[in-house]
């Protein structure tokens, strides 16, 4: 029979407790959402809801075509480069979302005869990336820059190191400084995906590699995502002109998909200058994230200390983890609930997102009732 298999394969789910289920949303509801990524509290902003509006007024409900055909608007070209002057880089260049541009970047910048050196605990896009390149792809330990100095050493040809800036199941911060000194000393480039990056670290929000003193280097690519900080939906990746220039006729995620909406591109524009605006949105999310933490484990609860907006909770087994999200969310708090496959270590958490704008009384509240519904 087709697709017989699939039964199987959900009996194994169910087992394991694995089983995942969409669970759509109202648009208002009751719940206090650390669950969501939207790290500074921008998406329902007066500036950025209205950014969509006036977008999708004057450019229409869609981009109507990939960017190279009529899927490109001066709306984009705004955004790219207002986008590459806040994080200082020469260009950048927007895509559908922040897996698109992920997936573009890595296999762009990796042919065949190149090596790919990819951190053990990257993002499930910079993994499918690799998969999909030309490249050969090996494996480097977790935010370990000796580890991957050793793999760039026996390779002679194109090389690039891929790393997230912030992972996002525990919230921890690769080392850049040290992965661009491994990549430099065999001639390897860096591309660094900043999602949970950009508009919490550095200066005002301009990101992880900002903050290391990487922004403009001309062997760092950085990806970012518009989803999350900026409260809308697309990517873009960031980097020399000639990088740019070069995914604009290699990247397929770039050349067969349909442009970012306006409405999304016209949301992070205005999300982009509100930030520009009020920079101490960014340092409140970090502070939030490390309150939280803090909190937290004086409850006797283990996780990362968080360095940027992600805070993670361990618990005992992935049904625990899933009763526990469900028991916060029936006391009126949504939580994220992290299990394999989605965590490389195979341990389950509950994995909590600080916001710039939750009050004092809201974190109280969170780490109350976190505590009350420990298994």
């Amino acid at each position: 029979m087709a697709f017989g298999w699939i039964d199987e394969q959900a009996r194994l789910r169910r087992r394991a407790g694995l089983v995942r289920t969409l669970r759509p949303r109202a648009a208002d509801t009751p719940l206090l959402d650390l669950a969501s990524n939207d790290y500074l509290g921008l998406a329902r902003h007066p500036e950025v809801v209205e950014g969509a509006a006036r977008a999708a007024r004057t450019w229409g409900g869609g981009a109507t075509g990939s960017r190279l055909v009529t899927g490109s608007t001066e709306l984009h070209a705004e955004l790219e480069r207002e986008l590459a002057d806040f994080c200082g880089f020469e260009a950048a260049l927007v895509f559908s979302s922040g897996y698109a541009a992920n997936l573009a970047a890595v296999t762009a910048l990796a042919p065949h005869g190149s090596l790919i050196v990819s951190d053990a605990g990257n993002h499930a896009s910079l993994i499918d990336g690799c998969r999909l390149a030309r490249g050969t792809t090996r494996i480097a330990a977790h935010a370990d820059p000796d580890a991957v100095g050793k793999a760039l050493s026996g390779h002679d040809g194109p090389a690039i190191a891929v790393s997230d800036t912030v992972f996002s199941v525990d919230g921890d911060a690769a080392p850049l400084a040290g992965l661009v000194a491994a990549c430099r000393e065999y001639g390897a480039g860096l591309v660094a995906d900043d999602a949970h990056g950009l508009g919490v670290l550095g200066e005002g929000g301009r990101g992880a590699p900002h903050a290391a003193g990487l922004a403009g280097a001309d062997d760092v690519v950085v990806t970012v995502t518009l989803s999350k900080s900026l409260g809308s939906q697309g990517g873009a990746v960031l980097g020399p002109a000639r990088v740019v220039e070069h995914l604009v006729n290699a990247a397929r995620t770039f050349i067969f998909d349909t442009g970012l909406a306006p409405a999304a591109a016209g949301a992070a524009l205005a999300a982009l200058r509100l930030l520009r605006r009020e920079p101490e949105r960014a340092a409140r999310a970090g502070a939030v994230a490390r309150e939280l933490h803090t909190r937290l484990t004086a409850l006797g609860l283990e996780g990362v200390r968080p360095d940027a907006a992600v805070v993670s909770v361990r618990a005992p087994s992935p049904e625990q983890a899933v009763r526990w999200a469900a028991d916060c969310r029936a006391a009126g708090l949504s939580v994220g609930c992290f299990r394999p496959p989605s965590v490389p270590d195979g341990i389950s958490r509950l994995r909590l997102t600080a916001r710039a704008d939750l009050s004092g009384a809201e974190i109280d509240r969170a780490v109350q009732v976190i505590g009350e519904t420990r298994p």
